[in-house]
């Protein structure tokens, strides 16, 4: 099982990686990846609202399992 701490790192990673999402996306030579990147962006958005949804406050309680 995953601690609190630990999962909150792996979330804070999983943000730090839409920053290089978003300069791909800028990139003009990037053909058809673009529609990939685009759909990444989309997902990883979701997926941290949805967490958010769910985690309001953060994680600050350790997780039971």
């Amino acid at each position: 099982m995953m601690d609190a701490q630990s999962l909150q790192e792996r979330i804070d990673r999983v943000e730090g990686k839409r920053e290089l999402l978003l300069k791909f996306q800028a990139d003009p030579n990037l053909g058809d990846l673009s529609l990939d990147v685009d759909q990444a962006l989309i997902e990883m958005d979701d997926l941290m609202s949805e967490f958010r949804r769910t985690f309001p406050s953060g994680i600050i309680e350790p997780l039971r399992e």
